[in-house]
């Protein structure tokens, strides 16, 4: 899943920094992710994913790190996180 979540946010984040550098546990915002690249990143997460977010999970905090986005993708696939 995390290979696939970095993929994602590779491809749609816009980030200032190589996602390749992120700790599971950084600001993805404090890395360049904007509220516009977050859309993208969430819509790119659902096709990647095969889900669809939820109104309670369209929020900052569910973006705001790799960590969050494994917790609610865990919890949209029904996948345990690890």
């Amino acid at each position: 899943m995390d290979d696939e979540i970095r993929q994602v946010l590779a491809e749609q984040g816009k980030l200032a920094v190589e996602v390749s550098t992120i700790g599971d546990d950084d600001d993805l915002y404090r890395a360049g992710l904007t509220s516009h690249a977050s859309i993208n990143l969430m819509l790119g997460l659902e096709d990647a994913f095969d889900v669809e977010f939820p109104q309670h999970m369209l929020r900052k905090k569910t973006f705001e790190t790799i960590s969050s986005i494994r917790l609610a993708l865990s919890e949209l696939t029904g996948t345990p996180v690890r």
